[in-house]
């Protein structure tokens, strides 16, 4: 079982006999098997006819749509969510001030040791000791503070001082000159490699989403991310972990691999309320409240950027580590369904602390 990929403006997905096929007039572009088929990434705009939504669902393959930007468009959910005493739980935790500050705590604290991990080995690699000693010693105080926070606030605090910390030190890790990376930007990345990062993090997040509906848990209920309407907050607790290990490093291998070259990117402007406006990242706190969104310059992967990123993503999650809770390799693919049950049994009561994913 995969994800499969169709990236296309043109085309219609039909039904013929017990598979689906991607036509142009008479021409099958791809052919899609339903028992080979965990999910459905559809990216751009082809036509779907009625018949192929009915396989689509008589088979349960999760769909995803986004527009040719990365722009989410709409989901296909199959995962019914009986459990009503799973959600029940769930929601009563949201009034429990220990459990969401211990998990969070979690959370926060293992990603800034995974962002910790890549600095040091940007240290030793580009020859950097001096620049990057100073900023590595502060991330280590930050952990601290984040492993001893009082309270949600303070802890939001440290983990965006991670964030600034840590993207001050991976600027040094692109190593191609027609690279560009002027510090973290979205909504919509300012340059090429922001452009990755943004649509390697919104392809985690929709896997991490499609695992919690596996576990019939409420994306939208979380503890750490502050709750909106309309925003997945659960779904971004839980994606913390996997930004380092699976985005951040996936990116600087395309880069500097020369995976990646500058025809992988076009450019385009964006303001409030253009459609095309990638807004598949959570934004941030100032740009929510002030609404001062202006006409920008915004950098997009272009198709066959796209094509070259999800290739390379799917590879990543084939990848395997080794997992401690069972003491085995498994792939990172698997890994985000076993951290999303891990995190069902916490909220149970069946396990104690959330230990989120730790690279070495």
């Amino acid at each position: 079982m995969s994800t499969i990929y169709i990236i296309s403006d043109w085309g219609r997905l039909v039904k013929s006999g017990e598979v689906l096929q991607l036509k142009k007039e008479n021409d099958i572009l791809k052919t899609i098997f339903p028992f080979k088929t965990e999910q459905l990434v559809v990216i751009g705009q082809i036509e779907i006819t009625a018949a192929a939504m009915r396989f689509l669902m008589r088979h349960q393959i999760d769909t995803i749509f986004l527009g040719s930007n990365g722009r989410f468009n709409g989901r296909i959910d199959f995962q019914t969510g009986k459990n009503v005493f799973l959600r029940v739980k769930q929601y009563e935790l949201l009034k429990d001030e220990d459990f969401k500050l211990k998990l969070s705590k979690s959370i926060v604290a293992g990603k800034l040791k995974n962002q910790l991990v890549f600095m040091q080995r940007i240290k030793r690699t580009r020859f950097l000791e001096n620049e990057i000693n100073k900023t590595i010693e502060e991330m280590k105080i930050n952990i601290r503070k984040a492993e001893n926070a009082e309270n949600i606030d303070s802890l939001r605090g440290y983990e965006g001082n991670g964030a600034r910390l840590f993207f001050s030190v991976f600027r040094h890790s692109i190593i191609q000159d027609w690279a560009e990376f002027r510090g973290r930007s979205m909504h919509p990345p300012k340059d090429n490699v922001n452009a990755v990062l943004s649509f390697l993090y919104t392809m985690i997040m929709f896997r991490v989403d499609a695992a919690l509906s596996s576990q019939q848990i409420d994306s939208y209920a979380g503890y750490f991310h502050t709750l909106d309407y309309g925003k997945k907050s659960l779904v971004y607790d839980l994606m913390e972990e996997y930004r380092t290990p699976i985005c951040d490093t996936l990116t600087v291998s395309m880069f500097n691999l020369g995976i990646l070259n500058p025809d992988d990117f076009r450019e385009e402007f964006f303001d409030e309320t253009s459609e095309k406006n990638p807004l598949y990242e959570e934004r941030n706190e100032d740009e929510t409240q002030t609404g001062l969104f202006q006409s920008v310059k915004g950098v997009l992967l272009s198709k066959k950027g796209l094509k070259k990123v999800i290739t390379h993503l799917e590879k990543r999650l084939d990848d395997q580590i080794f997992y401690e809770p069972t003491m085995e390799k498994i792939t990172y693919r698997k890994l985000i369904d076993e951290q999303v049950k891990h995190f069902r049994r916490v909220m149970t009561g069946e396990e104690a602390v959330y230990k989120p994913l730790a690279i070495k």
